[in-house]
């Protein structure tokens, strides 16, 4: 398979009410770096699997409505555990749109996506999935 990844960041506010997080439980903040990688068996014509400009556009598209955010504070998330994985899928599932409306002008050769979010050096967490 063929692969193209892009990157881009966001910085957002939440808190993850439950025992089970400890401190996280309470109002923090984090900068997460995230990741969309797009596979394709097969490259077009030009030898691409995506526009790499189309890609980065897209995702800061997607990234645009949760940076800054404190999503807590975000009707669509709410009574959700807004964890590194939730964001994860999330992000996926907008992604999926863009691939699906064709904005990355893949003709339909775009097969599996793969979204990862880094929380530090230490912690990273992904969904994947097709498309």
């Amino acid at each position: 398979m063929f692969a193209v990844e892009v990157k881009d960041h966001i910085m957002i506010a939440h808190s993850l009410p439950s025992p089970v997080f400890g401190p996280a439980q309470g109002m923090h903040g984090a900068t997460f770096t995230v990741d969309a990688a797009f596979f394709t068996e097969d490259l077009d014509d030009h030898g691409l699997v995506v526009d790499i400009g189309l890609a980065v556009e897209a995702l800061a598209a997607t990234l645009a409505p949760l940076r800054y955010k404190n999503l807590d504070e975000i009707p669509e998330f709410a009574g959700k555990f807004t964890t590194t994985e939730f964001l994860c899928k999330h992000i996926f599932d907008q992604m999926r749109g863009h691939i699906g409306a064709g904005t990355l002008k893949d003709a339909g050769r775009v097969r599996r996506l793969r979204i990862t979010l880094h929380e530090s050096h230490m912690a990273r967490a992904w969904f994947e999935g097709d498309v």
